[in-house]
């Protein structure tokens, strides 16, 4: 079998790794036991450009035994865990092409390998797999029946080319399923970035001037996260809305060339290019620690920043120092990659549990439907959004009220007022 992982030597600590996010995802592991039972994805080849984390692993495992054909490429050039990798490779039989710290010219060899199996539907992470057969493979593009949109960058992205026209399949926008962005992106973010600062840097968050650029759900999640470590929270956005919320939230609000000059941590979660430019750079204090946790590593202009910057050099593992004229120092974390898969682990297993179901049930219902579907950007249907949270009730002992009849007949009506 095909792969190429950093050492399969670590496969047996990999898997400890993968049953104990597995005993967190009790979701997919019905959806798992259900698969294994009706193989609705029997014969299909799929392609996965994903972080490959433990999570990451159980939704793989998941498809295959529903009877996918399953490739795992990864969806950052640092994310990738390593042990994890050789472990799908070693105990699941699945080929993986991922190792920490591949370069740009690795990373997108790993994808069109990925891409050489022609998959019948693709499973992305930021959209790289759709936008390299859209790209470089366009005749392939053609043959592939759909695919599906884990993040918010994705989405965007696929979304754009939605609106020119060009996209030559249907995708199901995963994070937009309510059972995912409203608890992946906030919670799952929020306390994934902080873990990632945290062992990064590890320093007091408490009595720090924290900002976060963009309140979108993953602005939301960061901003509470470190408002309850004990630090003050300034909010930055572009979107008036937005920054009114943040405002009503408690958070401070203003642009990121008056916040600047007061904060010892930055972090972008906006999902745009250039948040964070020179001009900021030059207002910031000695000793500011800048990071982002947006998928793509554009959100802070280091090509601009390392220019002007005098030198650079590591500090600590994911922190790199750049010194500017004076001697002013400002520290980057992850080399403005994903912070928290980077420095850390990504999102904890319970709240991939639900973005990972909802991948599972988007792989089935594009296997299911694609002849009828158009070449549009869709969100999985409410009902089986619905049934991913009461999966999720049920397996948390939760119960919740049931509409009465009287109740639902109100709801339908128009003509009973005061």
């Amino acid at each position: 079998m095909k792969h190429d992982v950093t050492n399969l030597k670590l496969a047996a600590a990999g898997q400890k790794r993968i049953d104990w996010a597995e005993r967190q995802m009790d979701v997919l592991r019905l959806i798992h036991q259900r698969f294994a039972r009706q193989r609705p994805l029997q014969g299909v080849r799929v392609a996965c450009c994903l972080h490959v984390t433990t999570e990451t692993a159980v939704l793989a495992s998941t498809l295959k035994a529903g009877g996918a054909q399953v490739v795992v490429c990864a969806s950052n050039p640092l994310s990738t865990q390593d042990d994890t990798a050789a472990a799908l490779v070693t105990y699941h039989r699945i080929p993986v092409f991922a190792r920490k710290g591949e370069n740009r010219a690795v990373y997108y060899r790993h994808l069109n390998t990925a891409l050489d199996t022609k998959p019948h539907l693709t499973m992305d992470d930021g959209a790289d797999l759709v936008s390299l057969l859209h790209a470089k493979r366009p005749a392939q593009a053609v043959s592939v029946w759909g695919s599906t949109e884990e993040t918010t960058t994705g989405v965007v992205r696929l979304r754009s080319m939605e609106r020119h026209g060009v996209l030559r399949f249907p995708v199901i926008a995963v994070n937009d399923s309510k059972t995912k962005h409203f608890f992946d992106n906030r919670y799952g973010t929020g306390q994934s970035t902080i873990d990632g600062l945290l062992r990064a840097t590890n320093v007091l968050l408490a009595g720090k001037t924290f900002v976060v650029a963009g309140y979108g759900f993953c602005g939301k999640g960061v901003a509470t996260r470190a408002r309850g470590m004990g630090a003050h929270v300034i909010v930055t956005e572009v979107d008036p809305v937005r920054a009114l919320e943040a405002n009503l939230d408690g958070f401070q609000v203003m642009s990121m060339a008056q916040a600047a000059s007061h904060g010892d941590i930055f972090v972008t979660v906006t999902g745009n290019a250039s948040v964070i430019r020179p001009e900021h750079v030059a207002r910031m204090k000695r000793g500011a620690i800048i990071g982002n946790s947006g998928h793509f590593d554009v959100e802070i202009d280091m090509p601009a920043i390392t220019r002007r910057a005098r030198r650079s050099f590591v500090v600590r593992p994911f922190v790199r120092a750049y010194e500017f004229a004076g001697g002013r120092t400002i520290y980057l974390i992850a080399e403005g990659r994903l912070l928290n898969l980077v420095a850390a682990e990504g999102h904890p297993a319970a709240v991939m549990d639900m973005s990972f179901a909802n991948q599972a049930l988007a792989a089935e219902y594009v296997v299911k439907h694609h002849r009828t579907l158009e070449h549009r950007v869709y969100t999985l249907p409410e009902a089986l959004d619905q049934t991913i949270a009461r999966l999720k009730l049920r397996v948390l002992g939760l119960t919740i009220d049931t509409l009465t009849l009287a109740q639902r007949r109100y709801l339908a009506g128009w003509q009973q007022g005061t």
